[in-house]
């Protein structure tokens, strides 16, 4: 399960009820910054089977001092990497191939625009939007994933109902 830019509580003051249901059924929850409050890191912390989480531009010295900049994982062979904040849209592929050139999935948040692509070496580009701040987005949104043998076999985005 995926997700970022929450901001809780300045946009939201909790995450939304299909957001929390995602949560509680997934094996990892990534959230790619932006999180606004550490109590948040907390309650995801105690309600997720695994958590791996970074920091954002909007995340303080309190979230700072207890996530990285970049996150790295491999999950059954595929190997991961999770950040914020990647630049403009144009030329993103090329840079973050160039960036994180031992990865496969890189997840970024930031822009609140879910996307999906995949650059010329191979690398796939995620950020599953936002499920609380969809700003010029028709929906608010997060993403869900499921790796198996060491391959991403699905991506499903989910509009967040309000």
């Amino acid at each position: 399960m995926i997700m970022a830019d929450t901001h809780v509580p300045k946009r939201a003051r909790d995450l939304p009820s299909a957001l929390w249901a995602a949560v509680d059924d997934a094996d990892l929850v990534i959230h790619a910054g932006d999180w606004v409050d550490a109590r948040l890191l907390d309650t995801l912390g105690e309600r997720s089977a695994r958590l791996v989480g970074v920091y954002g531009n909007n995340d303080g010295p309190a979230l700072r001092a207890r996530l990285p900049e970049v996150a790295r994982l491999t999950l059954d062979g595929l190997r991961l990497a999770v950040v914020h904040e990647t630049g403009a849209a144009a030329g993103r592929e090329r840079r973050c191939a160039a960036a994180y050139p031992d990865t496969d999935v890189l997840v970024f948040g930031h822009s609140h625009i879910p996307w999906d692509t995949t650059a010329p070496n191979g690398l796939r580009l995620l950020n599953p939007g936002s499920p609380t701040d969809r700003r010029r987005q028709p929906y608010a949104t997060f993403l869900t994933a499921r790796v198996e043998d060491g391959v991403l076999t699905a991506i499903d985005l989910h509009r967040v109902e309000r």
